[in-house]
């Protein structure tokens, strides 16, 4: 098509309403594009620490986003009069309630079962079977809060499962192993789908670091004895150190953060679909690093879950 003559060409007038608008949208999509990015890293960073073992994994990674909040806050807090307006502030008792501390333990199941599934299964396997938690989202919503369900969703559950069964019951390597972690893996979807509804009312409560930073430090609070208990076995160097710590800054403190400050701009379903990016690119990374090639069915498998799960989150826009 041509480029039209000056004399016929139409121009889109903004008002400064909308120019912000826009200009928040374009702000969200960079947020979440930039915490996929971020999301991206964690199955590698977690390689490095193979002598670690997942619960203190999971205890330092939540301690140091804890932190990580914190300090951002203070600073943010610092540069600006209108925290509450802006969400950056942070409300130390209202955080100190039996509500958010089953918040955190939710988040310490989630993000605890997440990365011991990687000591078991593929990456690609891991990542997959854990995107399917939109589908859990969607079931969970339907059963507790009373949200129907649209028939496209249903389609895109049944692919979703469908892929999942593909995955694990046609891959030529699968061992005993295998399938505990992608077991695990399945946990994660379903601790993260119950987090996401019973969380969902105290998201609309709570500033956006005051919500993060308390669900990780009641995380890290409940794994710390066990924590405690199985340091004596695990081994710890500067390489798995600094892994651990940029678990908690980059992908937790920093892209989870991000990723919720999205969600604030744009649809949850586009946000939804950016993050599935995710598994193309944690399988990428882990490929280049550790040599951890995914096999045909594994491609073929996430695939079709992926696809399901895009069915399931897809919301046709209605003009």
């Amino acid at each position: 098509m041509s480029e039209p003559t000056a004399s016929h060409r139409t121009y889109d007038v903004q008002t400064p309403a909308s120019a912000s608008e826009a200009g928040s949208r374009r702000l969200g999509y960079l947020f979440a594009v930039i915490a996929v990015s971020l999301f991206s890293t964690s199955p590698a960073l977690v390689r490095y620490a193979p002598l670690v073992g997942p619960i203190e994994i999971t205890f330092w990674r939540l301690l140091t986003g804890a932190a990580t909040i914190l300090i951002v806050s203070s600073i943010a807090t610092r540069a600006t009069t209108k925290t509450a307006e802006a969400g950056i502030g942070i409300n130390f008792r209202a955080i100190a309630t039996p509500k958010f501390a089953m918040y955190g333990l939710l988040v310490a199941v989630h993000f605890g079962s997440y990365i011991a599934s990687l000591g078991f299964t593929s990456t690609a396997h891991s990542l997959a079977i854990t995107y399917t938690a939109p589908v859990f989202v969607a079931i969970f919503a339907h059963v507790f809060l009373h949200e129907s369900i649209r028939p496209q969703a249903w389609i895109g559950i049944g692919i979703a499962v469908a892929g999942a069964v593909f995955l694990t019951g046609f891959e030529p390597t699968l061992n005993a192993r295998s399938l505990i972690g992608d077991g695990m893996a399945l946990f994660t979807a379903v601790t993260f789908g119950i987090y996401s509804i019973i969380g969902r009312q105290a998201r609309n409560q709570h500033s956006l670091f005051e919500y993060t930073f308390g669900v990780y430090l009641w995380g890290a609070i409940w794994l710390l004895p066990a924590a405690i208990w199985t340091m004596g076995g695990s081994t710890y160097d500067v390489p798995s150190g600094l892994a651990i710590v940029a678990l908690g800054v980059a992908p937790l403190g920093t892209g989870h953060t991000l990723y919720n400050a999205a969600l604030r701009r744009i649809p949850a379903t586009a946000a939804n679909i950016i993050a599935m990016l995710e598994v193309i690119g944690g399988v990428i990374l882990t490929a280049w690093l550790f040599g951890e090639m995914p096999t045909y069915t594994s491609i073929a498998g996430a695939g079709v879950i992926l696809a399901g799960i895009l069915i399931v989150v897809w919301e046709p826009s209605r003009t």
